[in-house]
């Protein structure tokens, strides 16, 4: 086992970004003053995982769904290993963080869609509610996925939050990815940055 390029730059933009943009939005929620702020930041969020979409098939190796989205038995074999503290290692995400990313990716485009929608005043209270509803569920599935971040950091030896910044992880030289892909970066930057003010406008 060696130290290994695991993650490309696309990926660990868009998580630092969808971290970011998603705790911006919640603490401005309730602010008249920087409402224009918290529709900026939730529209970054819905423009990450606009984005993640596509990348999920066009992407490096553990960016792709087929390599980490997998069947409820996958889950529950994966969460009984967790419980004996004998984790099965996972170069790229575990089946269990596989439907954690699912999720957030489709609460962040719901609860941004939500909110857009009641930004320009096309539904009554209950377009409030929901979007109130999907992001406080949104917010849920954080805590249970940093919950599993730090339970599988301990269990398996490694920082995976510093893994995701370098983009580093313990594996056999075989199954790094050859490029860091900056181009698609900086693609996620732009993408981001327009489609994001485009929402708010």
């Amino acid at each position: 086992m060696k130290n290994i390029l695991v993650w490309d730059w696309p990926v660990r933009l868009g998580h630092w970004l969808m971290v970011g943009g998603f705790i911006l939005a919640w603490l401005t929620s309730e602010s008249e003053t920087f409402r224009l702020v918290h529709v900026l930041s939730g529209g970054a969020v819905v423009a990450v995982a606009l984005f993640r979409l596509p990348w999920g098939f066009i992407g490096s190796r553990y960016a792709r769904f087929v390599d980490f989205v997998r069947g409820p038995g996958s889950v529950v074999d994966y969460l009984r290993s967790l419980i004996r503290l004998d984790p099965d290692h996972h170069t790229g995400h575990n089946p269990a963080g596989g439907w954690a990313i699912m999720l957030l990716l489709g609460l962040g485009i719901a609860t941004g869609l939500a909110g857009w929608a009641m930004y320009n005043e096309l539904g009554g209270d209950w377009l409030e509610e929901l979007h109130e509803g999907l992001a406080a569920t949104m917010l849920t599935v954080v805590f249970i996925h940093v919950a599993g971040v730090i339970s599988g950091s301990l269990l398996h030896g490694e920082n995976l939050v510093r893994a995701m910044i370098t983009g580093h992880k313990q594996g056999s030289p075989e199954e790094a990815i050859p490029s860091a892909r900056p181009l698609a970066a900086i693609f996620l930057l732009a993408w981001v940055a327009a489609a994001s003010w485009w929402l708010a406008a």
